[in-house]
């Protein structure tokens, strides 16, 4: 018998990868909602959009950081309000939702991975409308309600780290790029299969509900992102050179510390994500991404 999924927000970087990951399922059946087909903010159409839909993978959010830190309540009537509706809405249907967090709902000072049941203590308005969010899955779905914080993403649809760097290679001679921050990068395809195998689990009562850490295994800064991304994209790494945070100067705080753990994974019987360089060599051999790395090296070679 098929399954029925919704995926919200499911014209974005995520949302894509994960509609695509499910429609490849022929025990699957889909419905991906864009953003102008579903605004979360508005319960009667979250409502209606949730009913006859078992599994629900929330992919729709305010992203904007810096915009959130200049306009908090409408990220929060995304971010806070809006999961709240379709936690209502699950719950009251019997349906289960996948809901995609941030490594942004704590400080970032710590030394050590931060655990999921680790206290939260987000530093800008962006983490505060996520955590917000969280609040409400935890409230209203205890036990069908499960929460993936996810950090440093970038793929083929959207704007995204890895992209601008392969753009800018072709335009630049050096990058500055920040080495004070650490965090995990990921791969928005392989947190789709991720979340494609926790769905199936919870379908199957083999994964508790609760908070998993979506994001890539070992840890890096901005800057050694940066130098992977022009290695193995065949352009000299050292063109990349370390600067301190306080040389790009934005609105919202940066958390400087954004590792986390993944035991809840082991756990539930899943196997957590790859390290973000295997996911990293993986995504530069896809075309949308080995397209950009060929023209950063046609253009070095004309320079």
């Amino acid at each position: 018998m098929s399954t029925t999924w919704l995926v919200t927000g499911a014209h974005g970087l995520l949302g894509q990868d994960v509609l695509a990951e499910l429609a490849a399922d022929p025990d699957t059946v889909v419905t991906g909602l864009r953003r102008e087909q579903l605004d979360i903010t508005d319960p009667t159409a979250v409502r209606a959009a949730v009913t006859g839909h078992r599994v629900v993978v929330n992919c729709a959010a305010w992203t904007d950081v810096d915009g959130a830190e200049r306009s908090e309540t409408a990220a929060t009537a995304v971010n806070g309000t809006g999961v709240r509706h379709l936690a209502h809405a699950c719950a009251d249907s019997g349906a289960i939702l996948l809901h995609i967090s941030t490594d942004y709902v704590f400080p970032g000072d710590a030394r050590r991975p931060y655990p999921e049941e680790a206290p939260t203590g987000p530093v800008n308005a962006y983490g505060r409308s996520k955590l917000a969010g969280e609040r409400a899955v935890v409230e209203l779905l205890p036990h069908t309600g499960y929460i993936v914080r996810t950090a440093w993403l970038y793929g083929a649809h959207g704007p995204n780290f890895v992209a601008t760097m392969l753009e800018l290679a072709a335009r630049r001679e050096t990058l500055d790029v920040v080495a004070d921050q650490h965090g995990q990068p990921t791969w928005s395809r392989a947190l789709a299969r991720q979340l494609a195998a926790l769905g199936r689990a919870a379908l199957t009562g083999r994964a508790p509900a609760g908070i998993y850490h979506g994001t890539a295994a070992g840890r890096t800064t901005w800057c050694g992102l940066a130098r992977e991304i022009f290695r193995l994209g065949g352009l000299d790494p050292e063109r990349i050179r370390p600067v301190g945070s306080d040389k790009f100067p934005r609105p919202a705080a940066r958390p400087a510390f954004g590792v986390l753990g993944h035991g809840n994974w082991l756990r539930a019987g899943l196997v957590p994500l790859a390290p973000w360089d295997d996911q990293l060599s993986a995504a530069l051999k896809e075309p949308e991404f080995a397209a950009r790395a060929a023209a950063a090296r046609t253009s070095t070679r004309r320079t």
